[in-house]
């Protein structure tokens, strides 16, 4: 008798975003979040944060977007780092796993790129398995309202803490 999961996991293809995939990776967040995510913080940070698709990474199952992991370009305390977000999972397969896949293959692609810290707003019992901690982001000041325990950082390679953090900008 051999067991098999209830649910498969697809076979995953992790691509970093591509123009084309815009419209996709847009309709993706729109079900995960919703409108409100335009009212948060980090929407705020991406408003003048600059794009990075060769570090944000997609999920593909064939020609599905199952997940995505976008990276943008910012500055904290006058140091450049990268902010994560959105991150998104179709619902029907937030449970398989690969939502921590992408992050960390967004990490590796930031820190590949000479990145030495990605800042993010989320839940330190997710993301702190992936490196990702408050006590790094207690002093980053994001633009608007935020829960600042939510505000966290992961240093990359030897990287220390963000000295004197302020920003982002």
């Amino acid at each position: 008798m051999s067991l098999e999961p209830a649910t498969p996991t697809p076979l995953l293809t992790l691509e970093p975003e591509r123009p084309r995939d815009a419209h996709l990776a847009e309709a993706l967040i729109d079900r995960a979040f919703g409108p409100g995510r335009f009212t948060k913080a980090s929407e705020r940070v991406r408003e003048f944060a600059a794009f990075a698709p060769e570090l944000s990474m997609c999920a593909w199952a064939g020609e599905r977007l199952l997940g995505l992991a976008r990276m943008w370009r910012i500055r904290v305390g006058g140091q450049p780092a990268a902010f994560l977000g959105p991150f998104a999972v179709e619902e029907g397969e937030r449970s398989a796993g690969f939502g921590a896949r992408l992050i960390a293959r967004a990490c590796e692609a930031a820190e590949a790129a000479g990145e030495t810290h990605v800042v993010l707003v989320g839940d330190e019992a997710y993301f702190g398995r992936l490196g990702f901690a408050a006590e790094l982001g207690r002093r980053v000041i994001m633009p608007g309202p935020v829960d600042q325990r939510r505000v966290l950082v992961r240093a990359l390679g030897r990287s220390a803490a963000l000295a004197g953090a302020v920003g982002p900008r």
